[in-house]
């Protein structure tokens, strides 16, 4: 379903887009659960399939990335998974409340089994956090943002 619009100068289609979830192939989706749950993910048993898939839940709006294993997620795309050793297929963001959340992330992630090849750093004088990855080598990114002194910086 989608919705026209128009102004003066514009006319165009929004889609009423209810619902947006990421789909992650994993080599090992026991390991895949064990590994986010020791970082605090949470999982709803409800959204899974024949021990195939798993739904993670991330954030208080709970968005959703599915876990898929590797078979099952090509036998959607038909097409290879990519090579995470060397390439880049998406870079995951979360959000920090503090610097503090941001080293216990990555402190958690270290002793859960992820990798991360620098340390929490300082970006951009408003930013602080740092770059994982996960057993699959999806690269991931915790990032506490003091929006205060963003605006100092862009008002």
């Amino acid at each position: 379903m989608s919705l026209e619009y128009q102004d003066s100068s514009t006319s165009y289609t929004q889609l009423m887009i209810k619902e947006f979830w990421i789909n992650l192939p994993v080599r090992d989706l026991k390991n895949a659960m064990e590994f986010y749950s020791k970082i605090g993910f949470s999982f709803n048993p409800q959204h899974a399939n024949s021990g195939n898939s798993a739904c993670m839940l991330i954030g208080e709006k709970k968005s959703i990335i599915m876990l898929f294993e590797e078979k099952t997620f090509m036998g959607f795309t038909n097409t290879a998974i990519a090579d995470t050793k060397i390439s880049n297929e998406v870079l995951l963001s979360i959000d920090a409340q503090s610097k503090e959340e941001v080293d216990a992330i990555v402190q958690k992630v270290l002793d859960a089994g992820g990798k991360s090849n620098h340390k929490p750093q300082e970006m951009k004088s408003w930013m602080y956090g740092c770059l994982f990855t996960d057993l699959d080598g999806h690269r991931w990114n915790v990032l506490f943002m003091d929006m205060t002194k963003m605006q100092e910086i862009h008002p």
